[in-house]
């Protein structure tokens, strides 16, 4: 008794330093590239990074009932990108997470605005190929996120919970202030699910909620 008592001590133990010290890198970063960041702080619930300057290809603002339908949408515009349908007909590495920015609707079944897009890889950075109907977007500088995690397919059912429960998590602590400003700041941006795996995937999928804030709220704290 008292050695499986030890033992369950052991794992209690290992569980709460896995949460202290935030989440891993998800799997498929180890197979293809993913955007550099550094973890500011992490708690229950939630993780704080800071992402550093970066080139993304986005579509335009697709409007649509569903995030998955959107996102899929976007995606295929994206392959076809990537493919080499470019000004400079070039072929392109795939890269993780494919992000969908939500501007949600003001009810279930209002359209919202979804915009989708890819993280150009660094051979690309200096230069990402134009494209027709898609735009090159750079994050300057720092930018930070406040980040949910969370497994299996992305649904259109989930998306809002997930996003509900990490606005819950960082209540209390000095980190709401700042995304509530982001938030406020960027309207067209409610929040963002960060997806990195193929659909051909079955298990062990790594999906996120993103909620981008701004740098100098949080160089202040």
């Amino acid at each position: 008794m008292a050695r499986r008592s030890g033992m369950l001590l052991l794992l209690a133990a290992a569980a709460l330093l896995a949460a202290g010290a935030g989440a891993a890198v998800p799997p498929s970063c180890e197979r293809i590239e993913c955007p550099a960041y550094d973890v500011v702080d992490s708690a229950n619930g939630f993780e704080i990074r800071r992402y550093k300057d970066a080139m993304w290809v986005s579509t335009a603002p697709i409007e649509d009932i569903s995030l998955v339908d959107a996102t899929r949408s976007g995606f295929l515009q994206l392959f076809k990108y990537i493919q080499g349908k470019n000004a400079y007909n070039e072929t392109i590495e795939m890269t993780a997470p494919v992000l969908t920015r939500v501007a949600p609707s003001d009810g279930p079944f209002c359209v919202s605005s979804f915009v989708v897009s890819f993280y150009v890889p660094a051979k690309n950075q200096a230069d990402p190929p134009p494209a027709e109907g898609l735009r090159v977007q750079r994050w300057a500088g720092a930018r930070y996120a406040a980040v949910r995690r969370f497994g299996g397919f992305v649904a259109d059912a989930d998306v809002g919970k997930q996003a509900a429960l990490l606005e819950a998590s960082l209540q209390g602590t000095r980190w709401a202030a700042p995304v509530s400003d982001g938030r406020k700041a960027d309207p067209a941006s409610e929040y963002t699910v960060a997806q990195y795996n193929s659909p051909f995937e079955f298990s062990g999928r790594v999906n996120e909620i993103w909620m981008l804030f701004d740098t100098m709220a949080a160089s202040d704290m």
